[in-house]
């Protein structure tokens, strides 16, 4: 009867991880419903900033505002890379750090100075591992992620850009699709390149004029920019553990199918061995 107990712990257990999956999966997928409204809200919004900043470019505004300079050579980048606090999302934060290693790689092949700033625990323990330099190492932004939160990230950075200590600044993060498509995704914040059908400020009539738009403008583009980035990134951390958690529910649910019928044919095996011995002791008393 030992392999037949062993089996029934074993069926306990499954069915214990079983019930935890199951409520990690309800779990995300109420936080998944949150996290979608405010994707949804904080898109038209960055399309419309992003549309606006291009199309208000001009050379003598570049010289007027250091954020829309356009260097000559890019000589030190930063990488800015949002990633989870917490694991059990499938391949979500994986794929993150690949794709910021192959960012990374891309620009040391091509002799440009890097530094690295995480957004998430999972992204700075993998780096940290590694023995990767980093920047910036953020592990307090939650679930909701605020508009504050995008600033703290940025301001530093387009502050080294203004300055000219920085020449590029690439954004890493998840592009929320779907709750099951949710691809790594880089986007090069700054400079800002102007749109290719964009036309120059001085083919609009602009009150207030085109600079002071700029002005109030750019810090809100950049700032909005990472704040989208961050919702989506949260979408697409939930999406990717919904899906993660239905799986190995699914699993275990198989596995429960399995040893069940394991179990069974263990238990009937060791009854008929009972009986066989009781009808043989029986015989030998005759």
């Amino acid at each position: 009867m030992a392999g037949a107990r062993e089996v029934r712990r074993r069926i306990k257990s499954v069915e214990n991880n079983r019930q935890i999956t199951r409520t990690m999966e309800l779990v995300a997928t109420s936080k998944l419903k949150r996290a979608t409204d405010r994707v949804r809200a904080a898109r038209p919004y960055a399309d419309a900033l992003d549309e606006i900043v291009r199309s208000l470019y001009s050379p003598w505004l570049a010289e007027r505002f250091p954020l829309l300079r356009q260097p000559t050579e890019t000589r030190r980048a930063a990488v800015l890379l949002l990633t989870a606090n917490r694991g059990l999302a499938g391949a979500f934060n994986a794929n993150l750090i690949r794709e910021t290693r192959h960012q990374l790689d891309d620009l040391r092949e091509k002799g440009i100075a890097t530094e690295l700033h995480i957004a998430g625990k999972k992204g700075i323990q993998f780096f940290r591992f590694r023995g990767e330099p980093m920047e910036t190492a953020r592990t307090d932004i939650k679930d909701a992620p605020t508009v504050t939160d995008a600033e703290s990230l940025v301001a530093p950075l387009a502050a080294r850009f203004e300055a000219g200590i920085l020449d590029a600044v690439f954004l890493v993060s998840s592009e929320f699709r779907s709750a099951m498509s949710t691809p790594p995704r880089v986007k090069e914040l700054l400079p800002i390149r102007p749109g290719a059908a964009s036309a120059s400020a001085d083919a609009f009539i602009l009150s207030p004029p085109g600079g002071f738009i700029l002005g109030r403008l750019l810090p809100l583009y950049l700032r909005n920019a990472v704040y989208t980035a961050l919702v989506e990134n949260a979408a697409a951390e939930q999406g990717a553990r919904r899906t993660a958690m239905k799986n190995a529910t699914d699993n275990a649910g198989e596995m429960l199918e399995y040893l069940t019928r394991t179990y069974n044919r263990a238990r009937q095996a060791q009854i008929t061995q009972e009986i066989a011995e009781i009808v043989g002791g029986a015989a030998g008393l005759e």
